[in-house]
């Protein structure tokens, strides 16, 4: 699995922790910047696309919405 491929909704773990303690985000916004929210404090931060892929540990889960849509042509 490549970090690039990544979905609106999806939820990853960081390598390090917020300072509220949570490692979980959920990605918000894609493009040159990837914004992400944590999900101990809801805290949103913007981070460009070179340094979000060094920093994802694991992707936790994926947008079942977003995996859904994919497969269905649009109408």
């Amino acid at each position: 699995m490549t970090y690039t491929d990544i979905r609106l909704g999806d939820i990853v773990q960081m390598r390090k922790p917020h300072p509220c303690g949570s490692a979980q985000w959920e990605v918000v916004r894609l493009g040159a910047d990837i914004g992400i929210r944590c999900q101990g404090c809801s805290r949103r931060v913007l981070l460009p696309r070179s340094q979000f892929t060094r920093q994802v540990k694991l992707l936790v889960s994926r947008n079942e919405k977003a995996d859904a849509s994919l497969n269905h042509p649009c109408p």
